[in-house]
């Protein structure tokens, strides 16, 4: 499995957080600084956390049991994901 870039989650845009009228203090941790209203995402923090989910999806489908991801986003719409 590839491993993601600093650069892929930038040109994605995954820095951007939520206003910071509208955030949740939970999730302080996870944020590395405020611009102009809008909380930006610790991308180090965010590429060993999606480490971890990758190396757990892995464990998941090697033990013979399926996945389903599920997106809310609109941007996700057209995704499509297939095994091989």
């Amino acid at each position: 499995m590839a491993r993601t870039t600093y650069q892929e989650l930038l040109d994605a845009g995954v820095h951007f957080g939520h206003l910071t009228r509208k955030w949740d203090p939970k999730m302080a941790k996870y944020i590395f600084m405020e611009r102009n209203g809008i909380h930006i995402i610790d991308l180090n923090k965010t590429l060993t956390k999606l480490e971890e989910a990758a190396s757990a999806i892995k464990q998941i489908v090697k033990s013979g049991r399926k996945v389903l991801f599920v997106a809310t986003k609109k941007q996700a719409k057209e995704i499509h994901l297939t095994t091989s």
